[in-house]
């Protein structure tokens, strides 16, 4: 039987934006929940007082919750907070996914000064877009809800080396793998923790920074692939 699957999306999203890979999966036996992170509901919910350890938190209940180690995949800025989870409860993590992202070590922005940071125009936001439709882009416009600051001004309490024996898997989309595995040797600050890591493949899968929207089955298919050889 193949490991749980726990999904953690990134910034600005809940767990409707996992729900085409979740429902692909599920067709396919597999045991998946998708989260909706601390404070992103709702756009009515107060922010100001949501830290950094409340979203590691909500990950490791959701860790302890399942019925077996599970497949832990964070998407995006998502990483932060996943990452925090595994040094805290790498026993119950049988294998990491970092999509699109890498392990986050420190905070991603801590200068951040406003309360919450709501989602950017397009052009502002700098993302590959490729394959995703207007429709999708219309969908994540109206449900986006403003990211808490402590997502970007925090970083992640880490002291357990037990983390670093994970075995995880990094799937590239909106840039290749190899850019990736360079950026890491060449010390880029949000990729430092990649070349630390004791067991680490890379996967690519070329397309939006979104893949959840743009290739759901490809996303799907590989987090299936994932639990069945981590159980």
């Amino acid at each position: 039987m193949a490991a749980p699957i726990i999904l953690v999306p990134g910034f600005w999203l809940g767990a409707w934006a996992w729900d085409d890979v979740a429902g692909l999966l599920r067709a396919q036996g597999h045991d998946v929940t998708a989260l909706t992170l601390p404070g992103l509901a709702s756009v009515d919910i107060d922010r100001t007082p949501i830290t950094l350890f409340e979203h590691v938190d909500a990950i490791c209940t959701a860790l302890s919750a399942a019925p077996e180690r599970a497949v832990l995949a964070v998407h995006s800025g998502a990483s932060v907070p996943g990452y925090g989870a595994s040094d805290r409860l790498p026993e119950r993590i049988a294998a990491m996914v970092y999509v699109d992202t890498a392990p986050g070590s420190g905070a991603i922005r801590p200068d951040f000064k406003d309360t919450e940071w709501p989602l950017p125009e397009w052009d502002e936001l700098n993302e590959n877009l490729e394959g995703i439709s207007q429709e999708q882009l219309d969908e994540f416009r109206a449900r986006a809800v403003p990211q808490p600051a402590a997502a970007l001004r925090e970083a992640p309490s880490l002291a357990n080396p037990a983390r670093l024996d994970i075995p995880s898997t990094v799937i590239c989309t909106a840039f290749p793998s190899s850019e990736f595995q360079a950026a890491a040797k060449q010390g880029a600050p949000w990729m430092d923790e990649l070349i630390a890591l004791h067991d680490v493949r890379y996967v690519d899968l070329p397309t939006s920074h979104w893949p959840m929207w743009s290739k759901p089955a490809e996303l799907a298919a590989l987090l299936g692939d994932i639990a069945t050889a981590a159980s």
